[in-house]
């Protein structure tokens, strides 16, 4: 692959801790760091192009983002088929990312670069190749699990995929709907993994992994940042706590780069569209462990993908119901971000 670059002198090390992509970093002698990503299938390589005039408007803006690299012989392609899959290479942004975060400030840089990042593509118009069309759709995600758990009953682990989801499905039946909102370009993908922050400063640099570009409700997209964002245990553990002083952080960071952006609908929804995603993500993880077929999993710390979905599927659950009980506060905290005088 890296002679289609030009690169066969490079080497090559694994890089970050996604679950969906295979990533490695590639180092070139003369100092030029690359990123190459081998795409998973559920993704339409056509994407790319997408990806390609996102970050070529977010450059114009001034913003900092990866550039794709594309092939040194002709056709100059942004990818390249090999064994039925797809790769692409890109420009490396040097910083650090996080599997869960540290401290209130992280949390404050979080929201404004997730800010930032909405305020600049809120002008912009792509005819989405890739778009994965209702990735947020909860009811379908239900349905999905409803039909998993009625399919699958000879699975090894069905007994507890069951009991989880009879939790999710009470859970999600508890639940107020969404309000009807406008549909808006966003990252789709907002977990604090794919934020890059500066290393010496740690102000929030650039967003990565834009394979999940969509148009959806802001909302949705808020709601998967803070329940990636403000939970200090990660998605692999069953233990969750919801950590009120990063949402607090993160909302008010937000706001100072988004505010403008925003209708009254949309932010009240943020603490109702947290829940939602964190119930609608528990649907996937227990799906998935009866399914085995999407989410990539630990080998080193779970023995099969089912085990590690359930120990997932725990967690969102827990998560939510910590949040739950402090709704009162989060609510009034996005109203102290966002709200003017009468709101």
């Amino acid at each position: 692959m890296l002679t289609q670059y030009g690169l066969s002198d490079a080497t090559v090390a694994p890089l970050g801790t996604g679950l969906i992509n295979e990533t490695f970093l590639v180092s070139a002698p003369d100092g030029c760091r690359y990123v190459l990503q081998r795409i998973n299938p559920v993704f339409n390589p056509k994407i790319i192009c997408d990806i390609d005039k996102l970050t070529q408007h977010l450059a114009s803006c001034g913003e900092v983002t990866h550039r794709l690299v594309p092939v040194s012989i002709e056709p100059r392609r942004l990818w390249v088929e090999l064994d039925g899959r797809y790769w692409r290479l890109s420009t490396y942004i040097p910083g650090v990312c996080y599997d869960r975060l540290e401290d209130d400030r992280q949390a404050e840089q979080a929201g404004r670069l997730l800010g930032r990042f909405h305020s600049k593509v809120s002008n912009l118009q792509i005819n989405l190749h890739g778009e994965r069309l209702g990735v947020h759709d909860t009811a379908r995600h239900l349905t999905n699990l409803e039909q998993a758990l009625d399919k699958h009953r000879g699975h090894r682990n069905y007994d507890a995929a069951a009991r989880l989801g009879e939790r999710v499905l009470a859970a999600a039946a508890a639940l107020p709907a969404l309000p009807d909102l406008p549909d808006r370009l966003v990252h789709g993908d907002p977990k604090i993994s794919n934020l890059v922050f500066a290393a010496d400063s740690g102000v929030g640099v650039c967003m990565i992994d834009l394979d999940t570009l969509a148009y959806m409700p802001l909302p949705l997209e808020l709601g998967d940042a803070i329940r990636s964002w403000c939970n200090p245990r990660g998605e692999d553990e069953t233990e969750s706590r919801f950590n009120m002083g990063y949402f607090r952080a993160a909302m008010h960071g937000y706001a100072a780069e988004a505010k403008p952006l925003l209708l009254p609908d949309e932010w009240r929804s943020f603490a109702l569209a947290a829940s939602t995603i964190m119930i609608e993500l528990a649907a996937r993880f227990t799906t998935d462990a009866l399914e085995e077929s999407y989410f990539g999993w630990n080998a080193e710390r779970f023995a099969d993908r089912s085990a590690h979905n359930l120990i997932r599927a725990e967690g969102q659950l827990n998560l939510q119901r910590a949040f739950a009980a402090e709704q009162a506060e989060a609510q009034a905290t996005v109203l102290d971000a966002f709200g003017d005088r009468g709101d």
